[in-house]
Order: C-alpha cells, then sequence, then structure tokens
C-alpha cells in the first residue's frame, strides 16, 4: 500500500512536472493554456516516435492525431447550411447563413485556416464552429479552404490552391449561385491561413483581370515573414506556448521543403546577415525599431550579424519571396489594399508582424485596424469550447465578427 502511494506521488509530480511551465500572471487562463500546451506537446512526441520509428512522416502522423479527434461531418442546422464539395479541384466546406429579407443579396467571407501550412482542417471542430458562427451572425456565406498540406505538398502549392478556389467562386454564376453580393466580399484566415490570406489579397489586388475585388481583409495573429526572428514579441515570448520560436523556424523550414540544420543558424538570423547580399534591400521593409512603438520595443535590441551563413538563402530563396513573406512587399503592392483588420496578442512570436504589417499598410495610405489582445495568445481565438474554452478567446472571436459585421 505504501509503495503504491509513493509510486503515485511520484507520478503526479512527474505530470505537473511536464505539465508547467512559467507563464506570466497577465496571461488569460494559465492553468488551461498549461494543459492544452502539454497536449500538443504530448502528440508532437508521439508524432516524433512515429516518425523515428519509420511508420509516417512526423507531420502527417501529428494531423492524423488532430484531426482524429477534432473532425467534423457536415451538418447544417434551421440557422445554417453546411455542405461539403470543391471548387476548382479543391475542398471547400460551405457555410450559408440565412438570408434576409430585405437583402435578397449575402455577403460572404473566404476563410483560411491556420496550422503552419502543415496541420489542421476546414473540417475539424475548431473551424466548423467559427465558420458557423460567422454564417448565423452575419448572415454570411463563408467559404472555408481545404487547402493542401505540407509534407504532401509545399510552397507555393498553398498559395495556388487558395488562388484557384477563390476565383472560382468569384465567378458571377457562382456568385449568383450562392446569392453573394460581389460588392461585399472578404478574405481573412488565422496564422499560416492569414499568411495565406495576405499574400492572396496582395496578389489579387494587383490582377486586372478580376470584375470582383475584396472589399476588406481580416488577418488574425497572421505570420508574414521570417527574415527576422528576433523582433520583440519574438524575444520575449520565445518559449511561450502555444508556438515557441523554434516551433514556428521549423514550420517554415518545412514550409519550403529545407533542412532542418539551418533551424539554429535561422532563430540567431544568421541567414539574413549584413553579408548576405539578398536579403540587404528587403530589411528595410521590416526595421522594427522604426515600424514598432516604443512600449512594444522595450529595451530590446535588433540582432543583426555581420557574417553568417550565406548558403540558407541560396538553398532557400522562398524566404525572401514576398508571395511567403507578405509584410517584404513594396509599397506600390500595399497601397492596394482593401480596408484591413488585424488581430494580434501579446503572447505571441507573431505580434510583431502583425503590428508591423498595419504601420506599413497605415503608411501606404489603407485604412487599418488593429485589434491587440494583452492577455491574449497563439491561437486563442478558435478555442472557445468546452474543455478548451479560454476567456481571451471568446472576447477575440466576438472583436473579430464585429468589426467584420460593421465594415463588410
Amino acid at each position: 500500500m505504501r509503495s503504491s502511494c509513493v509510486l503515485l506521488t511520484a507520478l503526479v509530480a512527474l505530470a505537473a512536472y511536464y505539465v508547467y511551465i512559467p507563464l506570466p500572471s497577465s496571461v488569460a487562463d494559465p492553468w488551461k493554456l498549461m494543459l492544452l500546451d502539454a497536449t500538443f506537446r504530448g502528440a508532437q512526441q508521439v508524432s516524433n516516435l512515429i516518425h523515428y520509428l519509420g511508420l509516417s512522416h512526423h507531420l502527417l502522423a501529428l494531423n492524423f492525431i488532430i484531426v482524429s479527434f477534432g473532425k467534423k461531418s457536415a451538418r447544417s442546422s434551421a440557422q445554417v447550411k453546411v455542405t461539403d464539395t470543391d471548387f476548382d479541384g479543391v475542398e471547400v466546406r460551405v457555410f450559408e447563413g440565412s438570408p434576409k429579407p430585405e437583402e435578397p443579396l449575402r455577403r460572404s467571407v473566404i476563410y483560411i485556416h491556420g496550422g503552419g501550412w502543415a496541420l489542421a482542417s476546414a473540417k475539424i471542430s475548431y473551424y466548423d464552429e467559427l465558420c458557423t458562427t460567422m454564417a448565423e451572425e452575419l448572415n454570411a456565406v463563408i467559404v472555408s479552404i481545404e487547402y493542401r498540406l505540407v509534407p504532401k505538398v509545399y510552397f507555393p502549392e498553398q498559395i495556388h490552391d487558395v488562388v484557384h478556389a477563390t476565383k472560382y467562386f468569384l465567378q458571377p454564376e457562382v456568385l449568383q449561385k450562392y446569392s453573394v453580393d460581389p460588392g461585399r466580399i472578404g478574405i481573412s484566415g488565422d496564422s499560416a491561413g492569414g499568411n495565406l490570406a495576405a499574400a492572396l489579397g496582395q496578389q489579387f489586388s494587383q490582377d486586372a483581370n478580376l470584375r470582383n475585388k475584396f472589399k476588406l481583409q481580416a488577418l488574425i495573429y497572421p505570420v508574414l515573414q521570417a527574415l527576422d526572428f528576433n523582433t520583440p514579441s519574438y524575444q520575449q515570448n520565445e518559449n511561450t506556448p502555444i508556438l515557441p520560436r523554434y516551433v514556428m523556424v521549423k514550420y517554415w523550414v518545412d514550409y519550403f521543403k529545407g533542412s532542418y540544420d539551418f533551424v539554429q543558424a535561422m532563430i540567431v538570423n544568421n541567414h539574413t546577415s549584413l553579408d548576405v547580399e539578398e536579403a540587404a534591400a528587403l530589411r528595410a521593409h521590416l526595421n522594427w525599431t522604426s515600424l514598432l512603438p516604443t512600449s512594444i520595443t522595450k529595451n530590446y535590441k535588433p540582432i543583426v550579424h555581420t557574417t553568417g551563413n550565406a548558403k540558407i538563402i541560396q538553398e532557400i530563396p522562398q524566404l525572401l519571396d514576398a508571395r511567403s513573406a507578405p509584410l517584404i512587399a513594396d509599397q506600390e503592392v500595399l497601397q492596394h489594399l482593401p480596408k484591413t483588420y488585424i488581430l494580434t496578442c501579446e503572447y505571441d512570436v507573431l505580434r510583431d508582424d502583425g503590428i508591423m504589417y498595419a504601420k506599413r499598410l497605415e503608411n501606404a495610405g489603407v485604412e487599418v485596424t488593429l485589434d491587440h489582445f494583452e492577455d491574449g495568445f497563439h491561437g486563442c481565438m478558435i478555442f472557445t469550447s468546452w474543455p478548451t474554452n479560454f476567456s481571451v478567446g471568446i472576447r477575440t472571436k466576438n472583436s473579430y465578427i464585429k468589426w467584420l459585421d460593421q465594415n463588410l
């Protein structure tokens, strides 16, 4: 009996040690966040073991775990019709809110889910519930794109998928089928989906052949650049859940089918050192000492090395491609973008990507709403249902949908 108690105590202590990570007291629901992070870390470690044993690629294994526990079939209600179909060969889930009698044509949002270009799905409960809520509260048609993921495809195939699906939807006969007002269509996405939405917005704003343009774009804690992994938010939140810095850098490497041998060098900005000529012209586009307010920069210092590893950019030139890093686009591109909403969270390595993009858009004459949450963490907006319901998740979702309602 005594040995059993000792063993149980030891197991509880080990579990507590695994779950506990130091978090700022101001982050929303810290203990719940620790449990969520521990669950995700556990799933990552299982997928890494599967990869090590040669049974499957670790990202395929991890996404299998995520989708298996959260996949939801297309299920309609009295308020929202939900259907799975495909637009130009790309799978989509369409959510149709009830039209208002006085408005025969509905507004629409094209939504792109997050997951580091490698994880999640338009069909898991988190995104299904978000898009259902959007369709119902906005009386809108929400098109959630099921783009292909790493490692089945790599950059720029994810962009191609969202472009094909969106162009198909924007055809007059398709908009007519779904009773959508062509002048009230927005593009949106979170995290890596925010990256794809931003890239899509830039591409479509320059396409003279497109009759229908986006009325707005709404980017939720978007990932927007891979040149500087030592912005103040990357330094402040390097070990913060749900997205530590080394995990974000690995997502970038995976997106480009690069080598993990480069990860540590990229973490310290050796890929964009002063001797890497290809990066020199782009550095001014994300000079955070001028783009971020002093309340954000605090006492953080830029990390720029005189010499680094030029081989990284030579082997992964996509790091400097504005399609993958919309923040580095030229001012001439940004000035044509529509009204923009950007949501950022204090405890997120990507916080400064969003704030810098908001400032660059503002400098280009674009109307921007920057919605910052002091107690938010990366990914929080989709965590609104038990057992992963966070107060900041509900507040961010409500704020986002309210902005869409007022501006779309």
